[in-house]
C-alpha cells in the first residue's frame, strides 16, 4: 500500500490545509521552521515509523517528475539496488531543463571533487529525488545530521561509509521562476559544506580524524 507523507515546515502558503482538502491523510506541521534537514527527518521518522518498505523523498516545487517514482521503487523493490536518486546530469536534462550555466558548473566541479575524496563515480550529489529502502534509513544515523542543506550529502557520505551503493536514473527537470532555489550566498555556504563533508569522509577512512556522523 503507498502512503503520501507531507510536512509543512511552519510555511504561510495554507500547504498544510490544501495537503490536507486533497485527502493526503499523514500531514504533520512543523511549529516553527526546522530547515531543510530538519524536515526531511521528520519525514524518514514518519515513514520508518509507518513500517514503509520504500521511502522516496521528492522535492516539492516541480522541479522533478513524479513519473520516475514508481521506476525507482521498481529497482529497491527487485532487490537490484537499495538507494537510487533520480540525475538531472545523466543525459541532457539539466541545461536544456532551464538549469543556470553556473549552477551546472558548480554542480560538475563539485561532483567532480566528492567523487575524488569519496571515491565514488556518481553523476550528481545534489539532486532532490532520492529513493531509500527501509533498511538503508535505519543503518545510518541521519538524525544527527545537519538541519540545513549539507543535510543530503552527509546521507550520501554515510550510505557510502555502510557499504551501500546508489544507483542513479535519469531525471528531466525543469527550472522557472515560482520553483524553489537557495541565492548565492546560501548557494556558496553550501559548496564549501559539501567540499567539508568530503574532506571528513576522506580524512576517517584515511584514518587522520574521525568522524562522528561516520558510525
Amino acid at each position: 500500500m503507498d502512503e503520501v507523507i507531507l510536512v509543512d515546515d511552519h510555511s504561510h502558503d495554507h500547504t498544510s490545509e490544501l495537503a490536507t482538502q486533497l485527502g493526503i491523510e499523514h500531514v504533520i506541521r512543523h511549529e516553527k521552521n526546522l530547515g531543510y534537514g530538519g524536515n526531511q527527518k521528520t519525514c524518514y521518522n514518519a515513514a520508518l515509523k509507518l513500517n514503509a518498505d520504500i521511502v522516496i523523498m521528492l522535492h516539492p516545487d516541480y522541479q522533478y517528475t513524479p513519473r520516475l517514482i514508481t521506476a525507482m521503487a521498481s529497482v529497491i523493490a527487485d532487490g537490484v539496488y537499495l538507494t537510487v536518486i533520480g540525475s538531472r546530469i545523466l543525459g541532457r536534462g539539466a541545461l536544456k531543463g532551464g538549469m543556470p550555466r553556473y549552477k551546472y558548473a558548480a554542480n560538475r566541479m563539485l561532483t567532480f571533487v566528492q567523487n575524488l575524496l569519496l571515491r565514488q563515480k556518481l553523476s550528481e550529489y545534489h539532486t532532490g529525488f532520492r529513493a531509500y529502502h527501509s533498511s538503508v534509513l535505519k543503518a545510518i544515523d541521519y538524525n544527527s545530521n545537519s538541519d540545513d542543506f549539507i543535510f543530503d550529502n552527509e546521507v550520501i557520505a554515510q550510505i557510502f561509509h555502510k557499504g551501500f551503493e546508489i544507483a542513479e536514473i535519469t531525471c528531466p527537470t525543469k527550472y522557472f521562476e515560482e520553483a524553489s532555489s537557495i541565492n548565492l550566498k546560501r548557494s556558496m555556504v553550501y559548496g564549501f559544506g559539501v567540499l567539508n563533508v568530503s574532506l571528513r569522509y576522506f580524512l576517517h577512512h584515511a584514518g587522520l580524524l574521525k568522524w562522528n556522523r561516520l558510525k
